[in-house]
This record gives structure tokens, C-alpha cells and sequence, in this order.
């Protein structure tokens, strides 16, 4: 007879849900996953894109074993090698690099792939490791640095709304976010609002699943979204509907954002935005006599050169309303910052300071010859696919005299630029600490199955570079028990109660905040304990798009596709065939001053590149706006390329955030 378990874990990825799902074992092999019913926030329900993660762990291009190169650069031609041979050529080499370099040399290039506190980003794993070779500090700024600074430049944090208390809503705005794609658990919440008769107002320059079914959408012009907000806050003025109170009590600057407020009319902003100066005008009024408001603002709203202004922006529309004293009022951007687990990295195991290296910079960071780096170690990332200005970044990678490690689940396109390849785990095969950054819940996820192969995770494969090395510092072995408690050893109120051997138990436990939750009932998080609104002019940054006064007219948006998630699942047969081949979506007006029809194969291209993708001519985009989905694959994908060789490799206004959303593209047939 078989013998079946069911346990419990949850999902690593880059997605605001973190659900909690139940693995189910059969002899010790996963055959089965689904949400966990149990947990609130998840309610039982997984993703397009992860209910084949059961499929996916099996599949026959994952890497088992380690490999080392033996083709040229980007080949992707590798032989196998045991794990003690490529621990002693990576001691060899790292040893080498940092006596004739120094440590800085070192890039410890973390990304996305999973969010762990153990594992992956949240709790920046394998920084023990890096800090004791006083290897270059990374800045991992690519997905949400701009908004971050945003929003704590006007509520000290960019912690805000419980996104439950959305079920509480009297008018939501999802601005920049595509709900039904990317986290769909909230829907579940907005559908009780509207249950409870709330409107709810999509604004985006697309028209996406969520914008379908949304009761009004406003296609914005990309990147002008403060203009959008201080047009809204106007009309609130002109209503009368401003709360003086809350103003007075709670926020500072007031005099000086009412002027910048009212250089922006209604009709001002529509000829900036594109929105007709009817419907600003309508939505404000509503927004005006409407308690609760809750606004839902996501990374899409700002990755672009005005992106931490827009959300700095946005966030003061609450503080004009009073919405923040309601549950359900207010801006729910992300939750990380309301999760007080305690993430110590040892820095001073640093043997001196290090300079930092960019994220979003990783060309211009391999080009640099003054302070060359030697080694490059990916892990959790694939900026072959991800990352901006992917030509100049090709040319780093085909350095020669650049070591590079790539620890990775799957053959990515960073992978074939690797001189050691190092097999990882998947989630089923290793325990991590989870916590959503779109809701307010831990997660425990308990190893559920062997590591396939010779897959290792990412803290015993540095634990075993660390022994390697003959590094002895105690905190660079610590056990993934060991770093869990350590990560709930905090003294916070929050975690009052959760205990690791009651998250092992249950798989999840809620924050110790209240519920309802008010985020800042007691003051806002800044010096003056008060709301900082925007300065007068400053509370609008115009996107690069703003100048179309060259060789390309088009604005590119590159939104996530329903079935990947970043570059996660591009190579998972059904899901790329869901996808199909790249496409490109177009105006119908744009198309025809253009001469090109649809279904068309044709050129996108601009300074940077060029990629071929198949025209769509849609009404999802405006007259000016072109769309191209992320997340394909290059070395899948025609040309070898992907969107992001059309994306500059520029800073947004704060945390030198990513542009994704703001560069000029042109569009012509395939010759």
C-alpha cells in the first residue's frame, strides 16, 4: 500500500500573495499541490502559473549535478562534475580574485527567484558569506526601490494598508496593478466590497483582465500618474471636501502642496495624462465624498523616471481625505515593511567597507575597468532575461576574465554565460520562512521531498563554499533552524506568539496586529510623527516618454503575461505554449499610420536593439502606447532576445529604481 502525506510549505515566488499550499507526498515523491483552504488569505486557491510547479520540479531540463564550462561563452556547453571539484576551483578562484583584487571584486548578484527569509531575498541569504570575504555590497534595487523611497518620504515607510481591509472599501482605485495576473488573491476581498456596494476604478495605461472587470478604467498615459493624483486632490479642494481636521493634526507642509495642487486643473491634467478632463473631474468628486477609499498601487506604477515621485504622490491623497483613519482607507503598496523578523547578516564580519554595485546596473557594472570585477555569483536571478539594456549586458558576461558562478534550478540564459553551474533546490526540497508583501501572514514551508539529484540550497551550498574556504566564523554553518529562530528572535509585538514550533505546526500564523488594522493610528512613522506632503514643485517627475521628439514615437509598457512570472516559467512547455510567440500590442491607429496589419511579424526596435515580435492591433492600448509582455526567454525567443533589449539601463528619481516602462520604441515590418 502507498504511503501519502500531505504537507505543509508555501509558494517562494515574486508574487504580493505568498500563498500557503499543501504538497502531497507519495512515497516520497510530490504528486500533488493545491492551496491551502485553511489559510485565509489563500483560501485554497493557486495561480495558473503554479499549479504546474508539481510538473515543473520534474522537468527533464532541470540541472541535477554540477557542471563546469567547456564550450565558449554563452554556448551553453558544460560537462558534469562532482560537487568537492567545483568547490575546489571556486575556493581556488575566489581565493586568487580577492589577494590580487581584493574582496570587492566579488558581485554576489541576488535576485527574485525566491523570496525566503532563509533562503532567498527577504532575508538576503548568503550575505554572511559575502560580508567575510568583503566582497562588493549588492543593491537590490530592481523591483521596488523607487516606490519604497516614495512612499517613505511622505509616510516614513512604505508599509501601509492591510489589503483584507480592501473587503471594507467604499471606492477602491487599483492604480498600475493588474490584479487578476499579478496576485489575485485580493480580488477576493475587492469582490466583498462590491458586495457591500463599492466602486472600483482601474488606472492603467492597458486595458487588462483587471481593467475588464473593473467598473471604470482610465487608460493613462504612462508615467504621469502624479499629475492624475494632484488633479484628484484639486477637485477634492473645489468639493470642499478635504479633511481640515486630519490635515491640521496630522500632516505638515500643507500650504506649500495646496499651491503645487492647484497648478493642476482637471483640464491641465487631461491633456498631460490623456484622460478626459470629464472623467478626472468625475472620479474626483467621487473620491471627495467617498469614505473609505482604498488604493491599491503596485511596482508597475513606478518603473519609470518619475516612478518614487508618483508614488510620494499618490500617497498624499489619503493624507488630504483622511482616509487613514478608516480600515479600509489609505494605500496599500506592500507589506514587507509591517514584518519586524530579525535579519542580522553579521557586517561585522567585513574585513572594510565595500563599494555597492546596482542591480539595475549590472552592464555599466561589468564594463568598469578602474574597478573591474572579477567574479560574478548569480543566484536566485537570470539578468540575462531580466535585466535592462540586454546587449552591453551580453558583452559583460562574454568577458573572459570574468569568473562567473550561476547557481540555478533550470538552463537559464545566464546560465550558458557560467564558467561552474551549481544545481539548486526547489521549494519542495528545502525549509524556508515566508511572508507575503501583499498580506500580513507568516509562512513555514517544511521540506516536503529529498533534493533531486545533487541539488543543494542556497544556504548548504554556502555553507559548503564557506568549509571549502576553511572559514571558520560559526554564523557562516548556522543551520536553517538555527537562522528561522534567530529570524523570530525579534522583539516586536508582532511576533508575540508566533513560534517557530507553531508555524512548523500550522504552516502559517497571522502577524500580532490588530484587526481591524489602522497602520497608523498612533502617527505616522517620520520624525514629526506626522504625514509629509510633497514640497511645492516637486510632486510631478514627466517620464523620458514625455519627449517623443525623436526617431521613436511609441511609449513602451512591458506588463507581466498572465502565465510567467519574471522569467520563472519561460521555459515550461505549456505555459510558453499558452503564451505563444512574442507579440507586440498596437493602436489600430498607430498600425495603419505605420502601414502594418495584424498578426504581422514585425520590428520593435530602438537605440538599444531590436527584438521581432507578432503585431496585435488592439483598443487595450491608446493611440502613442505600444505593450510587449515580459518574460520569455532570449535564447527561446526570435533573434535571441527579449523585450528588455529595448529597455535602457537608466535610473528612475529615487533608489536609481528600473525603467521598464519608460523608453521609445519604433515599430516597422520584418524586412
Amino acid at each position: 500500500m502507498a504511503h501519502e502525506l500531505n504537507v505543509l510549505g508555501a509558494c517562494p515566488l515574486d508574487c504580493p500573495d505568498t500563498c500557503s499550499w499543501v504538497v502531497t507526498v507519495r512515497d516520497g515523491e510530490a504528486v500533488g499541490l493545491r492551496g491551502n483552504k485553511d489559510q485565509p488569505y489563500t483560501r485554497g486557491a493557486l495561480c495558473v502559473k503554479v499549479n504546474r510547479y508539481v510538473e515543473h520540479t520534474k522537468a527533464a531540463d532541470r540541472i541535477l549535478y554540477p557542471m563546469r564550462r567547456t564550450g565558449p561563452k554563452g554556448s551553453g556547453r558544460f560537462t558534469r562534475i562532482g560537487w568537492d571539484e567545483a568547490l575546489d576551483e571556486i575556493a581556488r578562484r575566489l581565493t586568487a580574485i580577492v589577494e590580487e583584487f581584493g574582496g570587492e571584486a566579488i558581485w554576489p548578484y541576488q535576485g527574485t527567484g525566491t523570496l525566503g527569509y532563509i533562503q532567498g531575498e527577504s532575508g538576503l541569504a548568503g550575505w554572511r558569506l559575502w560580508n567575510a570575504l568583503g566582497a562588493s555590497r549588492h543593491d537590490l534595487n530592481i523591483c521596488s526601490r523607487a516606490g519604497n523611497l516614495g512612499l517613505s518620504r511622505t509616510n516614513g515607510t512604505p508599509g501601509g494598508m492591510d489589503p483584507e481591509m480592501f473587503a471594507r472599501s467604499k471606492l477602491i482605485l487599483l492604480w498600475g496593478t493588474n490584479t487578476l495576473t499579478s496576485g489575485h488573491h485580493l480580488w477576493k476581498f475587492i469582490q466583498d466590497a462590491r458586495a457591500d456596494g463599492a466602486h472600483v476604478v482601474a488606472i492603467d495605461p492597458i486595458r487588462t483582465r483587471t481593467a475588464d472587470q473593473a467598473d471604470e478604467h482610465l487608460a493613462i498615459r504612462p508615467g504621469t500618474d502624479a499629475v492624475l493624483a494632484l488633479a484628484l486632490i484639486h477637485v477634492v479642494l473645489d468639493e470642499g471636501a478635504e479633511d481640515r481636521d486630519f490635515i491640521e493634526q496630522h500632516t505638515e507642509g500643507w500650504e506649500g502642496f495646496e499651491r503645487e495642487v492647484r497648478k493642476y486643473p482637471p483640464k491641465v491634467a487631461a491633456e498631460i495624462t490623456g484622460i478626459p478632463e470629464k472623467a478626472i473631474r468625475a472620479l474626483g468628486v467621487r473620491l471627495a465624498h467617498t469614505r473609505p477609499t482604498g488604493i491599491r498601487a503596485t511596482m508597475g506604477v513606478q518603473r519609470h523616471q518619475g516612478g518614487g515621485t508618483a508614488m510620494r504622490t499618490i500617497a498624499c491623497i489619503p493624507g488630504v481625505t483622511g482616509d487613514w483613519r478608516h480600515p479600509g482607507g489609505g494605500v496599500a503598496y506592500s507589506t514587507s515593511a509591517h514584518v519586524p523578523l530579525r535579519v542580522d547578516q553579521r557586517l561585522h564580519l567585513r574585513p572594510k567597507p565595500a563599494r555597492t554595485l546596482t542591480m539595475t546596473r549590472l552592464a555599466e557594472g561589468l564594463a568598469d575597468t578602474r574597478r573591474p570585477v572579477k567574479c560574478l555569483w548569480v543566484y536566485a536571478a537570470n539578468p540575462m532575461g531580466s535585466t535592462s539594456d540586454q546587449n552591453r549586458v551580453r558583452a559583460g558576461l562574454l568577458r573572459e576574465d570574468l569568473f562567473t558562478v550561476v547557481m540555478e534550478q533550470f538552463p537559464t540564459d545566464t546560465v550558458d554565460y557560467a564558467d561552474i553551474v551549481l544545481p539548486a533546490t526547489m521549494q519542495f526540497e528545502h525549509a524556508d520562512l515566508h511572508a507575503g508583501y501583499g498580506h500580513m501572514y507568516l509562512m513555514w514551508n517544511e521540506p516536503a521531498v529529498p533534493p533531486a539529484g545533487e541539488c543543494a540550497s542556497t544556504t548548504e551550498t554556502f555553507r559548503r563554499v564557506a568549509r571549502a574556504m576553511g572559514l571558520t566564523e560559526p554564523s557562516l554553518h548556522a543551520s536553517d533552524l538555527e537562522i528561522a529562530e534567530e529570524l523570530l528572535s525579534a522583539d516586536h509585538p508582532a511576533l508575540a506568539g508566533v513560534t517557530l514550533e507553531r508555524l512548523r505546526a500550522e504552516g502559517w500564523a497571522r502577524l500580532n496586529y490588530p484587526d481591524p488594522f489602522v497602520p497608523f493610528a498612533g502617527g505616522f512613522p517620520t520624525p514629526s510623527r506626522r504625514l509629509r506632503f510633497v514640497p511645492e514643485g516637486k510632486g510631478y517627475v514627466p517620464p523620458a516618454t514625455a519627449r517623443a521628439d525623436g526617431p521613436y514615437k511609441l511609449a513602451l509598457i512591458t506588463p507581466a503575461p498572465h502565465v510567467f512570472l519574471n522569467t520563472v516559467f519561460g521555459n515550461n512547455p505549456e505555459l510558453a505554449r499558452r503564451a505563444g510567440a512574442p507579440k507586440v500590442l498596437v493602436n489600430a491607429k498607430d498600425a495603419a499610420d505605420r502601414g502594418l496589419s495584424d498578426g504581422q511579424p514585425v520590428r520593435v526596435f530602438n537605440g538599444n536593439g531590436e527584438m521581432t515580435a507578432e503585431l496585435q492591433v488592439s483598443d487595450r492600448v491608446a493611440p502613442g502606447v505600444v505593450a510587449a509582455p515580459k518574460g520569455s526567454w532570449p535564447k527561446l525567443s526570435p533573434g535571441g532576445v527579449n523585450v528588455n533589449v529595448l529597455v535602457d539601463e537608466r535610473d528612475a528619481d529615487m533608489g536609481r529604481g528600473a525603467v521598464y516602462h519608460d523608453n521609445l520604441v519604433e515599430i516597422g515590418p520584418v524586412p
